[in-house]
């Protein structure tokens, strides 16, 4: 669960939240740390090294049929990224599965995706970047959840170096 439970989906206010997120601050070296909001825990952001990770919308967790809800969370996905391709240019997908792949088989993944594996945000990522401003940053989207059981989760991922999937695995 995160802090945007129950928050109705806003694209405006979301595209600024993705955008705002090239001027944060992060840390140059340091373990990722999730924050949780201090009366729930639920999650509020994560921080390591060089990147920044933060929900964007959660669904409710209203009985609706788990595909239907899925599609909805996806058309939200594709016009926030199709705003954000007017801004900046034509996004590139990355591959999250990859890094799941691997820490499944007791592999090290970059923080990056290891802090996004732990709040279970498995869904791809649509990237942008090296984007124009103070010190290069890229920026990734991403839709998914854990389970059919739980909450479809958007989030945003801000870092000072190339947003790229690692290696996939030989046997894959």
């Amino acid at each position: 669960m995160t802090v945007r439970a129950g928050e109705p989906f806003d694209l405006a206010r979301t595209a600024a939240e993705v955008a705002a997120l090239l001027t944060a601050p992060l840390p140059a070296a340091g373990p990722a740390v999730a924050e949780g909001d201090p009366d729930t825990g639920e999650w509020r952001a994560t921080t390591g090294e060089g990147f920044r990770a933060v929900p964007l919308w959660e669904s409710d967790d209203d009985g609706d049929d788990p595909d239907e809800a899925e599609e909805a969370a996806e058309a939200r996905l594709d016009a926030l990224v199709a705003e954000l391709d007017t801004r900046w240019g034509p996004h590139h997908r990355v591959a999250v599965h990859v890094a799941l792949l691997l820490k499944e088989e007791g592999t090290p993944v970059p923080a990056l995706f290891d802090a996004l594996l732990a709040e279970d945000c498995y869904g791809d990522l649509a990237a942008w970047g090296p984007l124009p401003g103070p010190g290069d940053r890229w920026v990734g989207v991403s839709v998914g959840r854990s389970d059919g059981d739980a909450p479809l989760v958007m989030a945003a991922v801000v870092s000072d170096r190339p947003i790229i999937a690692p290696p996939p695995p030989a046997w894959l």
